[in-house]
């Protein structure tokens, strides 16, 4: 793949256009729209962090709710219990995410622990974690954190407290700075050196590639860049509970986009978020009209399954051959 050729003036024009319309959405759509709108892009921007692990350098995790979880409890904690604004909390989150993430790419890395055992790995601080903060008092315990609401008219940027327009323009900025550092890591070295050890890490090694810090850097990224939308998480829906922010289905959930858009694709985490949203939601009226326990469930797992089958390097290589975009790279 050759760097300039990521994009052509032609997709360029088709994503200034796609931002236009998003930027202009909360003029022409209500709150629950929004919302909507907001749970896609942030499904996009988490599918990204988790794709330059995953999908650049191929180190498969399977916990990175545990940085969600991170990042959310030490912007939330700090908020609640000193006034620290979530600007400056989102640092001492991200920290603790990379510190993290560090021990476990050292475990993983050095005794040479590799794909699902890797995976296994991640999975295991991640419930480790979800206990820990499920007895530890500071942070609310079983009982949950509840970010305190003062205002959802005004907006106060600097505390995160306001209105649904004010985090969706967070949101949709997050998913675009998300998408332009993922572009521009593909476009240097490090992208190259990622996508070789990827495909083959013996070789890359052979070729004199340092593995070992390569992987460890994308491990590091990946769980810096998720742990702020744990941030997000935490402002957005002002509570947090260590059962349902650290849980293996929120993992999952994080990882579906990238898989059902492209794994290792720039496009593929979007596209993959607007695909599981909008399936969500079209089955839960679904489900409220046919009035039958678990056809949302049933019929959500059908059409994935359907798409994995059909699709299974993902939808949006197949799009982009369709929409004559192939020389545009990723």
């Amino acid at each position: 793949m050759n760097a300039g050729t990521l994009f052509s003036s032609r997709s360029a024009r088709l994503l200034l256009g796609l931002l236009a319309v998003l930027s202009l959405a909360p003029l022409g759509v209500d709150d629950y729209t929004l919302s909507i709108l907001i749970a896609v892009l942030l499904q996009a921007y988490l599918g990204m962090s988790w794709n330059v692990m995953m999908g650049f350098a191929g180190q498969f995790s399977l916990g990175h709710a545990l940085y969600i979880g991170l990042g959310a409890y030490a912007a939330g904690a700090l908020f609640i219990h000193f006034g620290v604004s979530p600007w400056i909390g989102v640092f001492a989150g991200m920290t603790v995410s990379v510190a993290v993430s560090s021990v476990i790419g050292m475990l993983g890395f050095r005794f040479k622990v590799m794909g699902v055992y890797f995976a296994l790995l991640t999975i295991a601080f991640a419930e480790f974690t979800r206990v820990l903060f499920d007895h530890w008092g500071w942070v609310g315990a079983s009982s949950g954190l509840v970010l305190p609401v003062t205002n959802r008219v005004s907006d106060d940027f600097w505390l995160l407290r306001g209105s649904t327009s004010m985090f969706y323009y967070l949101i949709l900025a997050m998913t675009v700075a998300g998408f332009l550092f993922s572009r521009s890591l593909l476009m240097r070295r490090i992208g190259y050196y990622w996508q070789a050890i990827r495909e083959n890490e013996d070789a890359a090694d052979a070729l004199g590639i340092p593995v070992f810090r390569y992987k460890m850097i994308a491990v590091v990224i990946s769980a810096a860049m998720t742990s702020v939308g744990g941030m997000f998480i935490a402002f957005f829906s002002n509570n947090l509970f260590p059962e349902s922010i650290f849980s293996m289905h929120r993992s999952l959930e994080l990882i579906l986009g990238p898989i059902i858009g492209g794994v290792g694709t720039l496009f593929g985490p979007i596209l993959g978020a607007v695909i599981l949203t909008a399936m969500g939601e079209t089955f839960t009226i679904l489900g409220e009209h046919v009035g039958i326990d678990g056809v949302k469930q049933i019929a959500y797992g059908i059409c994935l399954l359907a798409i994995l089958i059909v699709k299974p390097n993902g939808v949006w290589p197949w799009l982009r051959h369709r929409l004559g975009l192939d020389g545009d790279g990723k």
